[in-house]
């Protein structure tokens, strides 16, 4: 019998172009099932065959868990401390085995192993196929609609197939069962029990590699995609940058009478594409994002990542866009905040801005507010320049001596190390929970304080809209804290 299953084995391996080892690791499983079948419970069953004789010897198992988490299954497991006394050296996740009768190839329930062994090869078989198509390094699929799964679309390319769901479908599209269709390869599912292969048709992705394939000069390196966002089936933005001066990269993405990016448009469902230039200047790469609106200036936040584009009231409609579509895929592509307003609306801020600092000057310095509007008008907007500009520099400043510049900076340094103090104070008001919380920065926590909030709970117990008020933070970063916060509610 043992011979009889050495030679199974081969032929297998041989029909199904499947690795001697994964027929044996079928085998092996097979036996173990019938094995487990025969003991009852939740044993658990560890079969070893011989690869050149056929023998197999068959071990019962138990896993050594520490005692804190006790015997989630006694019939597989052994605490830790019990399990040392039959072996020390053991260790947490080991196992202990003992040599156990093997059960007779004949009584093995034939229908059963024969369902395992070849379910085992058909995964091998899936497997195979599918590291043979990923090998290709494809990025996109072609293939035909084989059927619909729930609302996904299960699309058949050669003997391969991938999940595109309807969530990743381009919006308003039906696709029918022998649609000849492409999609994006976003990446594979190996836990997934049917198709593994993740598509989508909406990701941004799937544009720059339909662009890619139109473009030969993307192929070539004459041309590069930096970015891409998209509002699926509706509009769409990308950024291009010319590698050789001698090709415009805007013209060349268009093609002769826009042969290209009609082709484009036309396999994402008439999907309008604006192409912009790219820069390495943020502000110019933003403005050219915010096409076809005109921009009138534009303030660039560092440290908020975000900027203020002040655009006229004619402009003001386009630059936002049916719905928000225009700025939001401009910030999408861009990777900054944008906020849009009208000149008036920047001037009431800039001057709101600048009676905060003025305010900020005369109390923490001790000036009166002549200097203080001096100090604003030749750029200064925080005590920290104040203190730590280059000295040349504001000797420069008109009616500034030494002596006057070396007072300035003292008192900005005094003011900061005071402002410090009573930040450490307000951070030592909070609970240790809401200081440990990832995500918070003293500065954070301190302003936290200032707005009444002073354990992970309360904070746990606000609203985003207050958090961002509160502290200044963005939308999305507020709903992230406030979600860690909330976490160990979840967890208890």
């Amino acid at each position: 019998m043992n011979r009889e299953m050495l030679m199974l084995v081969d032929a297998i391996s041989r029909e199904k172009s499947v690795d001697r080892e994964v027929v044996f690791g079928a085998v092996e499983a097979a036996l173990a099932s019938a094995t487990k079948k025969l003991h009852g419970g939740e044993v658990d069953i560890r079969v070893t065959v011989d690869r050149e004789t056929g023998d197999y010897e068959t071990f019962r198992r138990w896993l050594v868990v520490p005692d804190a988490a006790g015997l989630q299954n006694p019939d597989a497991e052994e605490l830790l401390s019990e399990a040392r006394e039959q072996i020390a050296e053991l260790e947490e996740g080991d196992y202990i085995e003992t040599s156990i009768e093997s059960v007779p190839i004949g009584r093995i329930g034939a229908q059963a192993a024969k369902q395992v062994i070849l379910q085992k090869i058909r995964d091998a078989e899936r497997e195979q196929l599918l590291n043979d198509f990923l090998s290709r390094g494809e990025k996109i699929m072609v293939g035909t609609v084989k059927r619909l799964d729930k609302g996904d679309v299960i699309v058949e390319s050669g003997r391969v197939e991938g999940r595109l769901k309807r969530s990743e479908m381009i919006s308003k599209e039906n696709l029918r069962t022998g649609d000849r269709v492409r999609a994006f390869i976003l990446g594979v599912d190996t836990q997934a029990r049917g198709p593994q292969i993740m598509l989508s048709r909406s990701a941004p992705g799937f544009m720059v590699e339909l662009f890619a394939q139109e473009v030969p000069e993307i192929e070539q390196g004459l041309l590069e995609i930096k970015s891409c966002a998209r509002d699926s089936g509706s509009r769409a933005k990308i950024a291009v940058v010319s590698h050789d001066k001698r090709v415009d990269p805007i013209g060349t993405c268009v093609g002769v009478r826009g042969s290209r990016v009609t082709a484009v448009t036309n396999e994402l469902a008439g999907e309008r594409v604006d192409i912009v230039l790219w820069s390495d200047d943020p502000a110019q790469f933003v403005i050219g994002a915010l096409a076809p609106a005109n921009v009138q200036s534009i303030v660039v936040d560092e440290e908020r990542h975000a900027m203020d584009v002040v655009v006229d009231e004619e402009n003001l409609a386009i630059a936002i866009g049916r719905g928000g579509q225009n700025v939001r895929l401009a910030s999408e592509l861009t990777g900054w905040r944008i906020n849009i307003m009208t000149a008036e609306e920047s001037a009431a801020k800039q001057a709101e801005e600048s009676d905060s600092v003025r305010k900020l000057f005369v109390d923490k310095l001790d000036v009166d507010e002549e200097v203080a509007e001096l100090l604003i008008q030749e750029g200064f907007t925080s005590l920290e320049e104040v203190a730590y500009v280059p000295l040349q520099e504001m000797l420069e400043i008109e009616g500034f001596d030494e002596d006057t510049v070396a007072e300035l900076r003292t008192r900005a340094k005094d003011a900061l190390l005071t402002m410090e103090i009573a930040r450490e104070e307000k951070v030592d008001e909070v609970s240790q929970d809401l200081r440990d919380l990832e995500g918070l920065n003293p500065d954070l926590i301190a302003r936290l304080a200032d707005g009444g909030v002073h354990t992970r709970d309360d904070l746990a117990d606000l609203a985003v809209d207050e958090l961002t008020e509160m502290t200044g933070v963005d939308e999305a970063q507020a709903k992230a804290l406030i979600m860690k916060a909330r976490e160990h509610w979840f967890n208890a």
